[in-house]
């Protein structure tokens, strides 16, 4: 279902229903965010992100794939 679709539906009810599925939809949320795992700390994040940048770094590489179109960067855009 899409979110439009359930507004629609939402609507549909009177506010005291609404409220309830309101309530009902908050503490699924709520269980889910607890079954969450805890935020990891600076120092893991940035172990993290450096193996991400390490890992990506060839793509990066003059010459790679992402970088063919910087040839383009001195000449005007327009629109």
């Amino acid at each position: 279902m899409k979110r439009t679709d359930l507004l629609e539906e939402l609507q549909k009810l009177t506010p005291s229903e609404r409220l309830a599925v309101i309530e009902a939809a908050l503490q699924q949320l709520r269980a889910d965010l607890e079954g969450t795992s805890a935020p990891t700390s600076l120092a893991v994040r940035k172990q993290e992100m450096a193996a991400a940048a390490q890992a990506l770094q060839g793509d990066y590489a003059p010459g790679a794939e992402l970088t063919a179109f910087t040839a383009l960067d001195a000449e005007d855009f327009h629109a």
